[in-house]
Parts: structure tokens; C-alpha cells; sequence
């Protein structure tokens, strides 16, 4: 998509973090902007300033991992936009700890958000720009799937959360590879940041009442993750602004793979190598062993 002028957006975590940032980026670019989050009061604040900006904009409360909800987000989009031109899949929470601590509503939770979510925006959307595109030749389209770093490597203590990740790049690899079949006017990325200041180390104030698991406390190694991801996403140098801009320079050049920190994918290239060459699972902390170490000692501690 070279052009985005007079086209339509629609983001969802869109109050917040990377989806506030593109949501800025596409008012200045003179796109219409649909903005979806799940908290009401940020999304009333994001929303009348995107409006200051001089962008039309269409606010919708909703919870991604509720399908019937981003059906209605898109029957309103539709409604007052047209069929989108961008839609960018970007709500996700945040959760760590070791992998068979996690209780049954964690999964729900988290699988529901960062998964169920994205699912729900390419199930309800490709559709739709599909035959935008079979009806106009000019039609463009483009679809960014907010994965992780931890969808493309598996640190300790990050159970659920990289499992979700995962999913996500690979449901976007395959969609990628299932628009290449049927068009060529819709194309898609799939973004994979590091850690950037976004807030979504505070994902927990946004978990419904019903994902949450009445009296029971976090375990230790939930406690240490989420003190981890604290300090490390608090003092990220890449902003959420850049990523975002990232984002659509992605979208200009119809490019797949959007990194925040590209020096970082050689840990990558060492978790393929495993696999090609049968070794068992790199220590994923050994250029920073201090930092493993650490990190055994707490989980081990009495």
C-alpha cells in the first residue's frame, strides 16, 4: 500500500502502546481511524485527541476475545467507513511464570485476548477486504498481526504467553502464504517487538472478573516474571512510536517480518539451528548468563 490518504484504519489496544502510536501516524497520514480497546475511559481520551488531529474517527468499546464483538466492530466500521483498508490486530496482555502454574482461567485469558483475538480480526475482516478487492482493481489492503519476540524464541518463565505468540506468527506466516494464493491487492505483516515501554506489563487491571481466579495468590515464579518484565520493559530504548512507524514503513513496503530490535533475531537464527542440526533447546541466556543465573536463584529459593 504506497498510499494511505483517504483510507480507513481500524486498530484494536488502540489507547494505548503501539496502537495508539499507529493510530497517530495514520490521522497525521489522513486515514480514517476505527480505535477498539477494551478500557472505556482511555479510549475516550485516545480517541478525542486522534479527533484533534483532524482525523475522523469511529471509538468502539470492545473485548477481542469475544467474536460476536469484533463482528459488531466491523459492522459499524463498515457502516461509517466502507470496508477497511488497514486493520491492524495489536490488543495483548501480558503473563509469565512457569508453564504448569498457570491455572486454567491464566490459559482462557491470555489464549483468548492474544490469540482468540487476532483470529477473530482476520476471520471477520479478510473477508470483507477480499471483495472490496474483487469489486475495485485499486482496492489495497493490508493486515499487521502484533505477535512478540516470544513468538519466535522461548525464554523460561513466559509459559502462556510465548505459546500465544507462537500461534500468532504462525497464523500469520499461513495467512501470508493463503492471500498469496487468491490476491494480489491484500498483503500482510506480522510485528514481533522486544521489549518497548507499552504498558503491557500491566495487562492484569484489564482481566475481566470472570478470568480470574477467585482467592488464589501468584506463585513465585509468577511474581519474579512480572517484576522481570517490569524493569525490562520500563527501561526499553525503542519507543512505541517507532515501532509504530516501523509498522508502516512495513505497510509501504509490503515487507512480512516488522522487528523493534533487529539486532536481537540472532537468537533466532541459534533456536533454528537447534532444530535443524537435532541439539536440544539453547540456553537462551548465554551471552548474559548473569541474568539466568539470577533468575534460577530466585525460582529456587526457599
Amino acid at each position: 500500500m504506497k498510499s494511505f490518504k483517504g483510507r480507513t484504519a481500524v486498530i484494536t489496544g488502540a489507547a494505548s502502546g503501539f496502537g495508539l502510536e499507529a493510530s497517530r501516524i495514520a490521522a497525521r497520514e489522513g486515514m480514517n481511524v476505527v480505535m477498539a480497546d477494551v478500557q472505556q475511559d482511555a479510549l475516550n481520551r485516545a480517541s478525542a485527541e486522534i479527533e484533534g488531529l483532524g482525523a475522523k474517527v469511529l471509538p468502539f468499546r470492545l473485548d477481542v476475545s469475544k467474536a460476536a464483538e469484533v463482528e459488531a466492530m466491523a459492522a459499524a466500521t463498515v457502516q461509517r467507513f466502507g470496508v477497511p483498508h488497514f486493520v491492524f490486530n495489536n490488543a495483548g496482555v501480558g503473563a509469565g511464570g512457569l508453564i504448569w502454574e498457570h491455572t486454567l482461567k491464566d490459559w482462557e485469558w491470555v489464549i483468548g485476548v492474544n490469540l482468540m483475538g487476532v483470529a477473530h480480526g482476520v476471520r471477520v475482516f479478510t473477508p470483507l477486504m477480499l471483495e472490496a478487492a474483487k469489486k475495485d482493481p485499486g482496492y489495497e489492503g493490508h493486515i499487521t498481526n502484533t505477535a512478540s519476540m516470544a513468538g519466535m524464541v522461548n525464554m523460561p518463565n513466559m509459559g502462556v504467553y510465548n505459546v500465544t505468540k507462537h500461534a500468532v506468527v504462525s497464523l500469520s506466516e499461513t495467512l501470508y502464504q493463503d492471500l498469496s494464493l487468491v490476491t494480489e491487492q491484500i498483503h500482510c505483516s506480522v510485528l514481533c517487538p522486544y521489549f518497548v515501554p507499552t504498558g503491557i506489563h500491566q495487562s492484569e487491571r484489564n482481566r475481566p472478573s470472570e478470568m480470574q481466579d477467585a482467592g488464589a495468590k501468584p506463585t513465585r515464579s509468577q511474581l519474579i516474571a512480572q517484576a522481570m518484565s517490569d524493569k525490562a520493559i520500563a527501561s526499553g530504548k525503542v519507543s512505541a512510536a517507532q515501532v509504530a512507524q516501523y509498522v508502516f514503513d512495513a505497510i509501504a513496503a509490503e515487507r512480512f517480518y516488522v522487528f523493534s530490535h533487529p539486532h536481537a533475531i540472532g537468537v533466532v537464527q541459534t533456536r533454528l539451528e537447534d532444530v535443524m542440526q537435532l541439539r536440544n533447546p539453547s540456553d537462551p541466556f548465554k551471552d548474559r548468563p548473569q541474568v539466568g543465573q539470577q533468575l534460577r536463584d530466585a525460582i529456587r529459593a526457599a
